[in-house]
């Protein structure tokens, strides 16, 4: 059986004056990863792919060395644009994510709707699945656009999936039936 496999990067050193499309692995981020590749070991992707965000990146490298694999960059697999929004303390992040999921259509928060995310990370996908036919893929990427995809491709609720994502957490996808196979949390 050959799977999707859809990885939140781990957890983050933040850095409140950046953008968080910037921001590195923290130390602790790093042994998370570690862990995560044991877990996705039942899986054995063929082929990494991250989102050029530096987080996802690094956790990328962590899974493609355990795995004995070289890690690929891939465009338009990065989290819903929100460059120029300054840090958001959690519950204000999450009230603001809300809305993003509740009204799709509308530019509520960031530089890009949640239907212009999805469809830019849905088409990213769906080239790389291309490119890699009949091979188990592994894509590190973020939350929000991951969970936007699998409620669209599931009908479960993508608020819901998202406050469950962990860092790092992963989905898994059968490529044969587009159905979901499981979802972790790491720690």
């Amino acid at each position: 059986m050959k799977y999707l496999i859809l990885v939140k990067h781990s957890s983050p050193s933040v850095v409140e004056d950046k953008p968080a499309r910037e921001w590195n692995l923290s130390d602790e981020g790093r042994a998370r990863a570690q862990i995560l590749t044991e877990k996705l070991k039942p899986y054995q992707p063929e082929v990494i792919i991250s989102s050029i965000e530096p987080k996802a990146v690094q956790t990328a490298e962590i899974v493609a060395h355990f795995f004995g694999l070289q890690m690929q960059e891939y465009e338009n697999l990065h989290e819903h644009d929100r460059s120029k929004t300054a840090y958001l303390a959690r519950d204000a992040f999450e009230v603001m994510i809300q809305n993003f999921f509740d009204r799709p259509d509308e530019l509520v928060f960031g530089n890009e709707t949640a239907n212009r995310s999805h469809q830019r990370f849905r088409d990213a996908i769906d080239s790389v699945l291309n490119q890699h036919k009949n091979q188990t893929v592994l894509i590190v990427a973020h939350g929000t656009v991951i969970s936007l995809f699998v409620s669209r491709l599931t009908g479960i609720s993508d608020f819901s999936l998202w406050k469950e994502l962990g860092l790092p957490s992963f989905v898994v996808v059968d490529l044969h039936s587009m159905a979901l196979i499981t979802r972790e949390n790491i720690v």
